[in-house]
């Protein structure tokens, strides 16, 4: 069953665009025609989620222009300073309640499967209290980093890359993840990271493979290979 609620984070500065960010939050960068977060948004409706939480604060008056008319949306202002992922997500617990949600980049462009709703499949709250969605370097157009993130173990447990350990996985930006858990992290500003961290240290990050292709359009370089998938 699809979850009722997901985050998408759109309150980044998008530094790496360098001149295209100058005036227009990366939000709003337009790639085949549409802007990154109305492709975000389209996956999220897909999924047949019921309401999505946005963040803002770098040009948030005009994401916020540009989203007024969408239903099922709530936009949430982080003033005066930018909280960062684990931080901006605790900040939306009023809205998304204690419970597992959806969280996306706003900078992720999809081939392939929802998902959303592959992360559903395998979601079992009982075993895990964050599901991470990754995918191989190879799969990741336009991505930099040549190493990975994770690791998968054979039970679907995931931890971080070791030192010279090779094929790593790249998160791809999306997972499912328990709200109850941001209670582990007593600051106003911080990363997803540092929850990832603790699930790892008691079993509780679990982590499967997208079945399609992913573009980074984080930066100058992967945008334009997103333009071409």
């Amino acid at each position: 069953m699809t979850l009722a609620k997901a985050m998408i984070f759109a309150a980044g500065f998008g530094t790496r665009l360098g001149r295209l960010v100058a005036d227009t939050p990366k939000p709003l960068i337009e790639i085949r025609g549409q802007t990154l977060i109305d492709h975000a948004l389209a996956i999220v409706d897909e999924a047949g989620v019921g309401e999505c939480v946005i963040n803002l604060h770098y040009h948030g008056d005009k994401l916020a222009s540009h989203l007024v008319q969408r239903r099922n949306v709530t936009l949430l202002w982080e003033y005066p300073d930018i909280l960062d992922t684990g931080g901006g997500l605790s900040n939306a617990i009023d809205i998304l309640g204690n419970a597992p949600v959806y969280t996306m980049n706003s900078d992720t462009i999809w081939r392939g499967p929802n998902p959303l709703l592959q992360l559903t499949r395998y979601w079992c709250a009982e075993q895990m209290d964050a599901l991470l969605l990754l995918i191989p370097a190879n799969r990741a157009i336009g991505h930099i980093s040549k190493g990975g993130d994770f690791v998968m173990s054979d039970r679907g447990r995931a931890r971080r890359v070791r030192q010279n350990e090779k094929d790593g996985l790249i998160f791809t930006g999306a997972q499912i993840i328990n709200t109850t858990c941001l209670s582990s992290i007593d600051k106003r500003v911080f990363s997803l990271n540092e929850i990832w961290d603790h699930l790892i240290d008691i079993g509780r990050l679990a982590a499967i493979t997208y079945d399609g292709d992913i573009g980074d359009a984080g930066t100058l370089t992967g945008l334009e290979s997103c333009a071409k998938m």
